[in-house]
């Protein structure tokens, strides 16, 4: 905890065990997102959290300021899928994230999942590195277009391309070796502000970076990780 500074402290993971609960994560959601649509209706998240799947609420103090909800796959895979994790603009930057990914990942633990998959938008340079050079996440997958058209601020007027990333919970987070790197894929340090700024820059990228990922792919290179060059290409 010692990266959230003064916030150490005050900072709680608690289950949703409420339906004024699940209303508030939903509306934590929809505020990160910057839409009605970003986040998960408050009837899913009761829906998910009743039937036993990890439905969590981050609070500072008695304030809900984030929320992550991750649900069970086929029993024989001993694996959840968090399809959800969002922390409040003006807490983001601060560690929040790592926290609740430790925690899902106690309460996975717990249930005797051995690993977490989830996905994320591969232009985004800070969350490849959080997932994949910081907890080890590993590449599975390039999903093209995966959500369709989706109407919340942060993805608006793009295509939802995604990677699909599996976390073994219980191996350490690793590097390739240099030599064993055989090529990269750079992706633009901030794409956020691209889109807003300069759209048709950022479709650009969408279309560069998934012309290189099937291309590499496709001749049996896997993702190795994630550093300031881009992602790591190694042979599969």
């Amino acid at each position: 905890m010692s990266a959230l500074g003064d916030l150490a402290d005050e900072i709680r993971i608690l289950p949703l065990a409420t339906v004024e609960q699940a209303a508030a994560a939903s509306q934590v959601l929809s505020d990160v997102w910057g839409g009605d649509d970003g986040g998960m209706p408050a009837n899913l998240l009761r829906a998910l959290a009743h039937s036993g799947n990890y439905v969590v609420g981050l609070y500072d103090g008695e304030r809900m300021i984030g929320a992550s909800a991750a649900f069970f796959a086929p029993p024989a895979e001993r694996s959840m899928h968090s399809h959800i994790t969002g922390v409040l603009p003006e807490y983001q930057g601060r560690g929040l994230g790592r926290v609740l990914k430790q925690h899902q990942r106690e309460w996975a633990f717990a249930r005797s999942v051995g690993r977490i998959t989830w996905t994320f938008d591969p232009l985004v340079a800070r969350n490849a590195h959080f997932n994949l050079a910081l907890l080890g996440a590993r590449v599975i997958e390039y999903l093209v277009d995966h959500y369709g058209d989706m109407d919340d601020a942060v993805n608006r007027g793009d295509e939802s391309d995604r990677l699909f990333v599996s976390w073994a919970l219980a191996a350490p987070a690793s590097a390739p070796h240099e030599e064993d790197i055989v090529t990269t894929v750079e992706v633009p340090a901030d794409i956020e502000r691209m889109r807003r700024e300069a759209p048709a820059d950022a479709a650009d990228w969408r279309y560069r970076v998934r012309d290189a990922f099937l291309g590499l792919f496709a001749d049996g290179f896997a993702v190795g990780g994630f550093d300031g060059r881009g992602y790591l290409f190694v042979r599969g």
